[in-house]
């Protein structure tokens, strides 16, 4: 499996040759095109719990799609439904991805969801993350550009809730105010992840929380000069 990232970091393309017999397992919609001797078949992975686990909890969607190639060179191209980067990372043992990152990975690797506990749900990420275990290449997807930041354990590392793209085994994290009460709610920054331990932190530019909050406040609404117009665009935007 060959997996080339093209147009970063704006407009992000995974393009990804596989030989006769591989196979990669995506996210349902990830796929933009592919070649001819390239064969799909969905399933529900871990069966009806596991897949309505990382639905309900993680995210996700029920389905997997499975593309696997009946020829050498043939090729499938991915990518997210937000304008942004990709990132592909080698796993050999666990990777954690915030629910909406996850693309596509080597089919060995078993993606579950993880309990994250109360700090999860008070970081408004959601009470699960996604969890990627085993060895193999797991191709993940931001809202902005991916950055990405090596803790060797020394000091602790602080980052926005909403540009928590993925980190790796080895770190952990506690979701804490940044100042007192008032810079919380006055400065802009609400609540910040304290990451701590050795490995590695990906995190995005753009937040889609941050985005949502600066266009909401703009849409025309029914009494404003905008009809009803504004009202159905704004549907239209958060469900996807």
């Amino acid at each position: 499996m060959k997996i080339d990232i093209k147009y970063q970091p704006s407009y992000s393309l995974a393009v990804v040759s596989l030989d006769a017999g591989e196979t990669i397992q995506c996210e349902s919609g990830a796929m933009v095109s592919m070649s001819d001797g390239i064969s799909i078949k969905t399933e529900m992975k871990g069966g009806v719990l596991g897949a309505l686990k990382r639905s309900v909890l993680g995210g996700e969607s029920l389905f997997f799609n499975l593309f696997s190639a009946d020829r050498n060179g043939a090729e499938i191209t991915l990518a997210p439904s937000l304008p942004g980067d990709i990132m592909t990372t080698q796993v050999d043992g666990t990777l954690y991805l915030q629910s909406g990152s996850f693309l596509a990975a080597d089919p060995g690797l078993d993606i579950d969801t993880k309990w994250g506990g109360a700090k999860t749900f008070f970081g408004s990420e959601g009470l699960f993350l996604l969890k990627a275990v085993g060895k193999g290449p797991v191709i993940a997807s931001s809202y902005g550009a991916i950055h990405k930041v090596s803790l060797s354990g020394s000091a602790p590392y602080t980052c926005d809730t909403g540009h928590v793209v993925a980190f790796t085994e080895g770190l952990d994290f506690d979701v804490k105010r940044i100042g007192g009460l008032k810079s919380t709610i006055l400065s802009g920054e609400g609540l910040v992840c304290e990451f701590r331990g050795r490995g590695d932190l990906y995190i995005q530019t753009r937040s889609t929380q941050a985005f949502l909050s600066w266009l909401i406040p703009r849409l025309p609404t029914e009494g404003r000069g905008g009809g009803r117009g504004g009202g159905h665009l704004l549907g239209s935007l958060l469900r996807g």
